[in-house]
């Protein structure tokens, strides 16, 4: 890990700690690099926002598109306090970075009491035995929305 890397880990892991202790939400901070330069930073703010999507990652991905005006970021760096839970991890494959470093793992969250293991088990369960139940409706209508994506000369591929 090169001394820019380190120092950019540093920053997500002070956004963390600091959003504790400014009681802003949990302990998770990110930081989106481009060309050496942090472009956007994000905390969680899941429960300042009343908003369960508003995780670190989350947040700083959504700046850092708004800054760059565009919806993904290839060519940038993400750096997070800690693994990204499925949520994050499934923002992050849309977005395409060209990397992502963090800290600590999933193991370490759940310790502290942020454990995903629910949702990585239950993503691998059939819809009818999630702990959710979910349940597919009304199929056959909504097709007709990929039809007329598939049609439109509008649509931007992402």
């Amino acid at each position: 890990m090169t001394e820019a890397q380190k120092r950019f880990m540093r920053r997500a892991i002070a956004l963390a700690v600091e959003n504790v202790r400014a009681g802003r939400g949990g302990p998770f901070g990110a930081v989106v690099v481009q060309d050496g330069k942090v472009i956007a930073e994000g905390s969680n703010q899941v429960t300042a926002s009343n908003d369960p999507t508003a995780h670190a990652e989350i947040v700083a991905i959504r700046r850092a598109c708004e800054q760059l005006d565009r919806f993904d970021l290839t060519g940038c760096e993400l750096y997070t306090s800690c693994e990204p839970c499925p949520m994050c991890l499934g923002a992050i494959y849309w977005a395409r970075p060209a990397r992502v470093f963090f800290a600590a793992t999933r193991e370490d969250a759940s310790a502290a009491g942020f454990d995903d293991s629910l949702i990585y088990d239950q993503i691998a369960l059939p819809f009818e035995g999630r702990k959710i139940p979910m349940t597919s409706l009304l199929r056959a209508k909504a097709l007709l929305a990929f039809e007329e994506w598939a049609r439109s000369p509008a649509k931007i591929r992402y």
